[in-house]
């Protein structure tokens, strides 16, 4: 119900399966996607957009925002914003592909999709089925070890079928009952960070408006909701914390903001969470992944990617029937450097808010962060500088996005920016301006570019 919306990896991903695009989008009611508009977020009325890409035409010295800001201290009210061509093309609806040659301006447009997750899930079921992949349905009733290694041996099915293997994928979501339930790998509870705990889903009608190429995350008294658009139906729900807002008062808040549903699509449901990870998602014989290994709120659409991720790592790390501590190791290193990233930019949003309107809200912005994020903070703020760090799925576009959308104000810029003269930061800025504009004038709609690509189901 709520991982409709993706990341730009998804592309990698899907071509790593050789999964036909145009197939894909058809088969899952796809829309195209270049980035999330944050609404209520900084402040009640206000709105900023995160963007996929990368901003403007850099000099080389180093990133676009820099050259922005000094261009911003002598007075240039420019939004950083216009020098985005996802935020452009968004914004108005627009959408074309990537363009494949890296000298025009249409190769910026970084793009992921919505679709229909259920879809989604059977198509991968039917592309795995077709590949060789044996599938046995049924209900584990135990799940068996061995009792001297204390490695899972077997699952024990009603009906007393069991099941043996070499090595298990606990995909069991939130219950965790391979890797959480029989071998007692303990969850880290993150949720002083990341309070919100409950959502209601559901689906509903689209907007009379038109498909928008981008998701929106609307920040209400306690926690957000979010507006994903699919070809047939809008993807929708309402993420809050069940301390500060009670079920009534949430399934009020959702009904009052959303369209009522359409006929055949099903009443809200809700749906309990806690943000935290399982301290090593492989132990023994078993990795988790997904919800099994840990659960992060959707606000960036990182759900499904941890899936991916998983799946990809475990293809680095795969194992022969004797697993090495050092492979196993390694793998839960950068699991937990990847939802350690996750979280602090997820943590961002909540932090940098200056809303007062809820106790909430003045809890988040007053709440001690991770050092890690803490760090990163007091880099933007001083110089802009957004420094590369391993297994970091946020790019520097991203952060930036953020830091500036929220209101964190860099005082300074990279000195590097001195090494260009004045004039020709002017000139080349303005270039990227006009020809960002230009480009998403003269884009097709969204709408447009599915019916005349046959990607419409």
């Amino acid at each position: 119900g709520v991982g409709e919306a993706t990341i730009p990896p998804i592309r990698n991903f899907n071509q790593l399966l050789g999964i036909d695009e145009a197939d894909f989008v058809r088969t899952t009611r796809a829309t195209y996607k270049l980035g999330i508009a944050f609404e209520n977020w900084t402040r009640t009325a206000h709105a900023y957009f995160h963007p996929f890409g990368v901003y403007g035409s850099s000099l080389g010295a180093t990133h676009t925002h820099q050259y922005w800001r000094k261009l911003r201290a002598l007075g240039d009210t420019t939004p950083i914003e216009a020098y985005s061509l996802c935020t452009a093309a968004a914004l108005s609806g627009k959408f074309a592909p990537q363009h494949p040659d890296p000298r025009s301006v249409l190769a910026t447009l970084t793009s992921a999709f919505h679709f229909d997750a259920a879809a989604y899930a059977q198509y991968l079921r039917t592309y795995a089925e077709r590949l060789g992949v044996k599938r046995i349905e049924g209900v584990v009733r135990t799940v068996v070890l061995h009792s001297e290694s204390g490695d899972i041996r077997a699952l024990a099915f009603d009906g007393g079928a069991e099941i043996e293997a070499d090595f298990f994928i606990d995909c069991s979501g939130f219950r965790s009952r391979l890797l959480g339930e029989a071998l007692g790998v303990p969850f880290v509870d993150w949720s002083h960070w990341l309070p919100c705990d409950s959502a209601i889903a559901a689906p509903r009608a689209s907007e009379p408006a038109g498909i928008r190429p981008y998701t929106r995350s609307i920040a209400h008294g306690a926690g957000w909701q979010w507006r994903i658009p699919l070809q047939h139906r809008m993807g929708a729900g309402c993420v809050y914390a069940s301390a500060a807002m009670s079920d009534e008062e949430a399934a009020y808040t959702w009904v009052a903001d959303h369209a009522a549903p359409a006929s055949d699509q099903p009443a809200p449901r809700t749906i309990r969470f806690k943000a935290g990870v399982r301290r090593t998602p492989w132990a023994k014989n078993c990795i988790a992944i997904g919800l099994a290994a840990g659960f992060l709120e959707p606000l960036e659409s990182t759900s499904i990617h941890l899936i991916q991720t998983g799946l990809t790592k475990l293809l680095d790390f795969f194992p022969s029937r004797d697993v090495a501590d050092a492979e196993r190791d390694e793998y839960n290193r950068l699991s937990q450097a990847e939802y350690e990233a996750i979280r602090d930019f997820i943590i961002l949003h909540y932090k940098a808010n200056e809303r007062e309107d809820t106790a909430f809200w003045r809890d988040r912005a007053a709440m001690p962060v991770p050092d890690t994020l803490a760090q990163r903070i007091a880099l933007f703020r001083a110089s802009g500088r957004v420094p590369p760090r391993p297994y970091d799925l946020f790019t520097p576009t991203s952060w930036t996005a953020v830091c500036l959308g929220q209101n964190i104000e860099p005082a300074g810029w990279d000195p590097l920016v001195e090494a260009h003269p004045l004039e020709a930061v002017r000139s080349r800025m303005d270039q990227a301006k006009h020809l960002i504009a230009e480009a998403a004038a003269a884009l097709p709609r969204h709408d447009e570019y599915l019916c005349r690509a046959g990607l419409m189901a």
